[in-house]
């Protein structure tokens, strides 16, 4: 049997940066799954607005959330009060500490492996074909910028009675290099004949060690790189730690 070995995990401390920065050995089990509660209510309460992403820094009694999201409008609301309600909701969740609630915008979500995962299930919910949904996030994702795209999906597809797996690789995807950024996301899509598993694999570059990516694919990270395609076609958007001169 193949070990497979989680892409983020595996870049830890090398280009990854840790999505809960806080060190409490005391409490160590309590915040913990306190973290585990945030992440939870806030992804399913802000499903709609295609959260990407959250991370957890601590500081005594001091919480900064951070929420990675395709949609801010969604969040923040008019004048800010849906934000205000969701800090009121997080400070009966987390109480006695002080909440700090930061929303960033995810302006590429076609290059964020998560949300491209939960899209695809969605449209396999909505009884779409999956090899459809699957093709459209290739094309859409490398026309964005990415270097390489691998979908798999699993489970019992357009409702057969085997489950079987099925995948989709275009381009480059260097899973054992260390210093290749690739972006990994998991969904779950709930059908009336069972559940169809989702996994997003998007190589975004290169980036040297110790050189840590900002939070996420697609924030800030895209830039226009004066290079050329194959076909001859003009330069598109590619991935980089730095902005470029052009």
């Amino acid at each position: 049997m193949g070990q497979k070995v989680h892409p983020f995990g595996f870049r830890l401390g090398v280009i990854e940066n840790w999505s809960s920065i806080w060190y409490n050995e005391k409490e160590y089990s309590t915040l913990f799954h306190e973290d585990l509660k945030i992440r939870e209510y806030l992804k399913k309460r802000l499903f709609a607005a295609g959260v990407a992403r959250i991370d957890v820094e601590r500081a005594g009694k001091k919480i900064k959330i951070l929420v990675y999201t395709a949609r801010p409008g969604l969040v923040i609301g008019q004048k800010g009060i849906e934000l205000e309600k969701l800090k009121t909701e997080m400070e009966i969740l987390c109480p006695e500490k002080i909440i700090n609630l930061q929303i960033v915008e995810v302006k590429f979500p076609e290059l964020n492996a998560q949300l491209v995962a939960e899209n695809i299930a969605l449209q396999i919910e909505k009884r779409a074909s999956f090899r459809r949904a699957m093709k459209r996030a290739v094309e859409t994702a490398l026309r964005a910028g990415a270097k390489g795209i691998r979908i798999r999906v699993a489970g019992r597809l357009n409702g057969s009675e085997i489950a079987r797996a099925e995948q989709t690789h275009e381009g480059s995807v260097p899973l054992h290099t260390l210093r290749a950024w690739v972006d990994y996301g998991v969904a779950t899509s709930f059908t009336t004949y069972g559940t169809i598993g989702v996994k997003v694999w998007i190589y975004l570059g290169d980036i040297e060690h110790k050189k840590f990516v900002s939070g996420v694919a697609g924030v800030e990270t895209v830039r226009m790189a004066p290079s050329r395609e194959r076909s001859g076609r003009p330069a598109r958007r590619t991935p980089h730690n730095k902005p470029t001169n052009a």
